[in-house]
């Protein structure tokens, strides 16, 4: 069937095209006089007909589209999901719709992504993936997002544009200080990462406090590995299968901990008995784990909610001060972890 038009509506409601689009862009009385039954005679047209206004056609006419993008990291880890709840529900409070896109931890990829969005009629961006970022090419690229004032928000650095962050280097410290006081000298981490920069708020403070701590640090108890939970498994019997093997692990996400929990327990060793294990992110998942896990949370839903409120800021006043929100990460003591075993 032929998708109704303005003009069919017009036609059915018995009054010119312009009235139907003052009705269904709710243009004020004061400037359109239009008498209640016309309303009522053209919002029923609208409902007999079916019609459906073209958001293409509403772009154009008032340059916004009401679509924003928020560009992720990792689509298989479920601490990006809590920021897309956080953004889409107020973004969907503000007529908003979201587009989503996975930069899948592929440098080049991410790039090809950032450029392609850019080029897409979107009112505004949010990056959650800072790696796009540390390219020149990319760094070029935002360059003249920003001098063109197109709205961007960053969820995981400063890179001279909005953002809205939580860094886990104070909770780091807290982590470690925390194991250490349970007795813990032998510390393992599962740096699952795509490059090696991507997570120094957790390596930073893991080898300062040891360090602080009067301890030497035994370089082959940090394992690199990829993102996903087999790289995690793999990471962690490296670490468990080591001569002299950690008392605690501390992997850079929950995703990876998920990894230690199957290594741990394919090693005939209890947590928190054997092992302590500690997470970040706080993913629904990590409080039904078995046992729970000793995680950092962001509070990302909140953190995207933020972003979206941020970009909406900027969106509305492209002129507006540089807005940067930070909120303290906080450690989330579980029953992962325990005093270190004799």
């Amino acid at each position: 069937m032929k998708r109704p038009t303005q003009l069919d509506v017009a036609k059915r409601a018995g009054v010119s095209r312009s009235t139907v689009s003052f009705v269904l862009n709710g243009v004020p009385n004061d400037r359109v006089p239009i008498s209640l039954a016309t309303k009522q005679r053209v919002l029923k047209a609208i409902a007999d007909l079916g019609y459906e206004p073209d958001a293409r056609a509403q772009a154009l006419r008032s340059g916004a589209t009401k679509t924003i993008a928020f560009v992720i990291t990792d689509i298989r880890n479920p601490h990006y999901a809590d920021y897309v709840i956080g953004i889409e529900e107020i973004a969907v409070e503000n007529g908003y719709h979201l587009l989503i896109s996975n930069t899948d931890l592929n440098d080049e990829g991410s790039l090809i992504n950032f450029r392609d969005l850019t080029r897409q009629r979107i009112d505004g961006l949010i990056l959650a993936s800072s790696f796009i970022l540390e390219s020149s090419e990319a760094n070029a690229l935002l360059n003249q997002l920003v001098k063109r004032k197109f709205p961007i928000v960053e969820l995981s650095g400063w890179y001279g544009v909005d953002g809205a962050l939580s860094d886990y280097q104070d909770a780091t410290s807290e982590v470690m200080k925390y194991l250490l006081d349970l007795g813990h000298r032998r510390i393992g981490m599962v740096y699952g990462v795509s490059a090696h920069e991507h997570a120094k708020d957790r390596l930073l403070p893991y080898l300062d406090s040891q360090h602080k701590a009067g301890l030497v640090v035994d370089h082959s108890l940090l394992v690199e590995c990829g993102p996903t939970i087999e790289d995690g498994y793999q990471a962690a019997a490296r670490l468990l299968h080591h001569p002299a093997r950690p008392t605690a692990i501390i992997a850079v996400n929950d995703l990876l901990a998920i990894g230690v929990y199957r290594a741990a327990a394919d090693a005939g060793l209890q947590i928190p008995k054997d092992l302590s294990v500690v997470g970040y992110d706080n993913i629904p998942m990590s409080n039904y784990m078995v046992p729970r896990l000793t995680t950092v949370s962001k509070d990302a839903v909140n953190l995207g909610k933020k972003a979206f409120e941020l970009l909406l800021t900027r969106i509305q006043k492209p002129d507006y001060p540089l807005q940067r929100y930070t909120v303290p990460a906080k450690l989330i003591i579980r029953d992962s972890t325990g005093e270190a075993p004799e």
